[in-house]
């Protein structure tokens, strides 16, 4: 059974990373993974969307509509966008954190409200503070390793496979910051 997990954010929120750690655990558990990276004006904060899927045998990393088990949001306003893409039944992950996109920043368009409300209205919804909790381990950039870990939970892979490839994974200045995050997720 092939697994499908959606990550989104914004440029510079460390989706990449995210997927990295991901994709390289999933392939020390030996399935087979496919990564397909989107960049919509990435370095500029706009949208990037990972798909990850992995299983016994995976012929393309696209995830249509309707296909994704899991979401991993990184931004509010993109978990949003990225429901369609979850599939009925499927877990919606979302850091609380809000970042204003272009049209809002310049006033051509508001910020929606209650994204959380609304998206738990509709689908499965796990609202998670990440930002406060990459703080606390150290690092505001550390939102990543946080919805890994939240999202590690929810898998049959054990803890340590998780920790040996996020110290294969990030480099060693960041390391100590990372598995803080890791399991500030993991244990949530």
């Amino acid at each position: 059974m092939t697994k499908n997990i959606m990550i989104v954010g914004v440029g510079g929120q460390g989706t990449l990373l995210a997927s990295r750690i991901l994709g390289n655990t999933v392939i020390e558990e030996g399935y087979d993974v496919k990564v397909s990276e989107v960049h919509g004006m990435s370095q500029r904060g706009g949208s990037v969307v990972t798909y990850v899927k992995y299983g016994e045998k995976v012929y393309s990393p696209i995830i249509d509509r309707g296909e994704a088990d899991i979401i991993l949001a990184f931004e509010l306003l993109e978990a949003y966008r990225a429901l369609p893409y979850l599939k009925k039944g499927g877990k919606l992950i979302v850091n609380t954190q809000s970042i204003d996109p272009m049209p809002v920043i310049t006033g051509m368009a508001e910020y929606p409200k209650d994204i959380v409300k609304k998206l738990s209205a509709v689908v499965d919804t796990l609202p998670i503070d990440a930002l406060k909790l990459a703080k606390e381990a150290g690092n505001m950039k550390a939102v990543n390793v946080v919805l890994i870990g939240v999202m590690a939970k929810s898998t049959d892979i054990p803890y340590e496979n998780w920790i040996e490839i996020i110290k294969k994974t990030v480099p060693e200045k960041f390391l100590d910051v990372n598995l803080k995050a890791f399991d500030a997720g993991y244990n949530i």
